[in-house]
């Protein structure tokens, strides 16, 4: 298959799977909220679709890797994920959707990270291009936030529901499209190359990169909430969400001129600070023109250290063990270091407030950054 088709393809998945995304993760919580749940059972739901989107992904990961079946159990898990969400349409009992929840993240978790993989596998020597393939989830995510915000505004947050079913299934039916095989080099051995991925310098870059993602916890978890409690309309959270995105598209779109300029280790640790800034913002800002401020450093506190992270972790992967070593990535980050975040976060949420967890995700964030200077620093003079 040619490379221009293949870009096609992956684009499509990423603009799909992200126009879902920018339904959930904005509005999801909210929807809760407005069934009555309490700050704990929200983050208890948050927790455990995130617990299983950081266990998943490796088992399905050693699997596909182990057996080289990573295109059909994209394909399964895309299906039955979508199947499951379903059942949400049938229930507003927490229990009941803990018990979904948890069987729908079973199969979530590995798409994103499978996703991941297929993109550094099949654009080959492209892969600094990434980030302009990615940049179409990004656009979906602005464009899907912005128009979902004015129709809560006009309806109810019902609706969610049903169009996270409907851009599900969709994803799911060109999820087929995707080509079988990257072409990697699958001559050794599985056990030995995922070994490596114990090695200090991975290590040390998971560590930091857990930590980038409990600082989000808040801003993922309650931002909608803090900003509705604000006084602020739903088609204002839906903008605030798209200045966010639309700040990510502008990065990841120049991401190869900035790839070509500085290391990721440099980027990453630029990404730290800015999220140190983005949080301290927030932790005070009332107006909405502060708060739109802190939504542009979006660019770099997840699109730049996204994009860094995704190549940095494929550079540290030997060629046998790519899927297990994006999908550990994910596990950690949107994986475990979510699910901290929304733990901490859905427990002191009605204790402290928003502003004061903003203004300890800054915290989180400076630890972070301050183990990556200093790893970089080491891995520098060796």
């Amino acid at each position: 298959m040619q490379i221009n088709s293949i870009k096609r393809i992956l684009s499509l998945q990423y603009f799909l799977y992200f126009g879902v995304l920018g339904l959930f993760l904005p509005y999801f919580n909210l929807y809760c909220y407005h069934l009555g749940f309490s700050g704990f059972e929200i983050g208890v739901l948050s927790s455990v679709r995130t617990l299983t989107t950081a266990l998943f992904p490796m088992i399905w990961g050693v699997l596909a890797d182990r057996f080289l079946i990573r295109r059909p159990i994209y394909v399964l898990c895309s299906f039955a994920s979508t199947a499951i969400w379903a059942l949400y349409l049938l229930t507003a009992n927490f229990w009941i959707m803990f018990s979904i929840t948890v069987f729908y993240g079973i199969f979530y978790a590995p798409i994103i990270s499978f996703l991941e993989s297929f993109s550094m596998d099949l654009l080959g020597r492209e892969k600094n291009r990434y980030g302009q393939l990615r940049a179409w989830g990004s656009f979906a995510f602005i464009l899907i936030v912005v128009v979902t915000g004015r129709l809560i505004d006009a309806f109810s947050t019902e609706i969610i529901i049903i169009m996270i079913l409907a851009g599900s299934l969709l994803h799911a039916f060109l999820s087929i499209a995707i080509p079988s095989d990257g072409g990697a080099d699958k001559t050794a051995g599985f056990s030995a190359n995922a070994r490596t991925l114990l090695n200090s310098r991975v290590m040390f870059f998971l560590f930091c990169a857990f930590m980038m993602l409990v600082s989000h916890g808040t801003y993922y978890g309650f931002l909608s909430i803090h900003l509705e409690n604000l006084g602020f309309s739903g088609s204002f959270i839906g903008i605030a969400w798209a200045v966010a995105s639309t700040a990510e598209i502008l990065v990841m779109v120049n991401s190869e001129r900035m790839l070509r300029r500085f290391s990721h280790e440099k980027i990453l640790i630029v990404a730290f600070g800015t999220a140190v800034i983005r949080w301290g913002i927030l932790y005070f800002a009332t107006a909405a023109p502060l708060i739109l401020f802190s939504q542009i450093l979006h660019a770099l506190t997840y699109g730049a250290f996204h994009v860094a992270s995704i190549l940095y972790m494929d550079k540290l992967t030997p060629a046998n063990a790519k899927t297990l070593g994006q999908a550990v990535n994910n596990a950690v980050t949107y994986g475990f270091g979510i699910m901290a975040g929304f733990l901490f976060n859905g427990y002191f949420f009605e204790i402290i407030g928003a502003p004061a967890l903003f203004a300890l995700s800054a915290v989180m964030a400076g630890i972070g950054g301050v183990v990556m200077a200093l790893s970089s620093r080491n891995g520098m003079q060796k």
